[in-house]
């Protein structure tokens, strides 16, 4: 299996009480197919992973291998946690729900040494035949796998691709598919062979960002273009950003949970003028 093409962190619909609105997911996950993803992660921590219950995850999980059978679109679930026994049991009910992949996070605020996170790795990988997509990002977890590590993980054989969030020292790694973590990195992640991206502005310019894979002489100009649209996106947590900004355009997916909250009034406004930078609400 190959982990590729523009693949959105999706957001977690919510109800107006704050529980999970399933029919609603199901309503994004097809617009998203629609609008230019090719697979999606879901649960993750644009998706508010952090605050779902594992049943809420798991039934998120069914319903986008429900609605992406079909449609040759693949999705990844994010299993990975700080704690090596529930990041088990986590991918094990992924794998049950029928997802193509596992994202999977270095163990964050424990720190655990590099044999730990070897360990770690290598006990979720035994537990299924799922395939696993590393995340490294640093500046979240406070750990960071160099590329000799990421060599190293790479051998495993279930470990087939690396969701890099690092910007120092990208290089593509043998053994793995090399995934964009952030939106900005994804125009140097496909120059260096990479396979994708795993991203956020494509909840909103999928289609766009699609074309600097298809149209490699014209990505510098297509990055830069979209340039402004990642930094308006990136005034709020993902979460909130990205809900305020669907809801801008008609398509309430409710309000993040606490910790996270709706964005403030000078960042909703930065939000809208990104929208209109892109012309976005005039499709409305």
């Amino acid at each position: 299996m190959v982990f590729e093409g523009i693949i959105t962190a999706m957001v977690t619909p919510f109800d107006e009480d704050g529980s999970l609105d399933e029919d609603g997911s199901a309503r994004l996950i097809h617009d998203l197919l629609d609008g230019g993803s090719d697979g999606l992660v879901l649960g993750g921590t644009t998706g508010e992973g952090p605050t779902l219950t594992d049943d809420e995850a798991v039934a998120l999980w069914e319903i986008g291998t429900e609605v992406a059978a079909g449609r040759g679109a693949q999705v990844i679930a994010g299993t990975g946690t700080n704690d090596t026994r529930h990041t088990i049991e986590f991918t094990e009910r992924a794998a049950a729900a029928g997802v193509d992949g596992a994202l999977v996070v270095t163990p964050y605020y424990n720190r655990p040494s590099r044999a730990g996170v070897v360990a770690h790795y290598e006990a979720v990988a035994a537990a299924t035949d799922l395939p696993i997509v590393l995340y490294n990002i640093p500046q979240r977890t406070a750990l960071d796998m160099p590329n000799d590590l990421l060599a190293e993980l790479a051998g495993i054989p279930t470990v087939l691709g690396v969701k890099q969030a690092r910007y120092e020292d990208l290089e593509p790694i043998e053994g793995l598919d090399l995934l964009a973590g952030n939106d900005d990195m994804l125009g140097r992640v496909l120059d260096l062979g990479g396979t994708g991206g795993i991203l956020v502005a494509s909840h909103l310019a999928g289609r766009e960002m699609r074309r600097m894979i298809d149209e490699p002489d014209r990505r510098e100009e297509l990055e830069r273009e979209l340039l402004p649209f990642y930094a308006a996106l990136s005034v709020a947590p993902a979460a909130a950003s990205v809900k305020a900004a669907l809801r801008m355009l008609g398509r309430d997916v409710g309000d993040p949970r606490l910790p996270i909250v709706a964005p403030a009034q000078s960042e909703l406004t930065a939000i809208r003028q990104g929208l209109e930078a892109r012309g976005l609400l005039e499709r409305v």
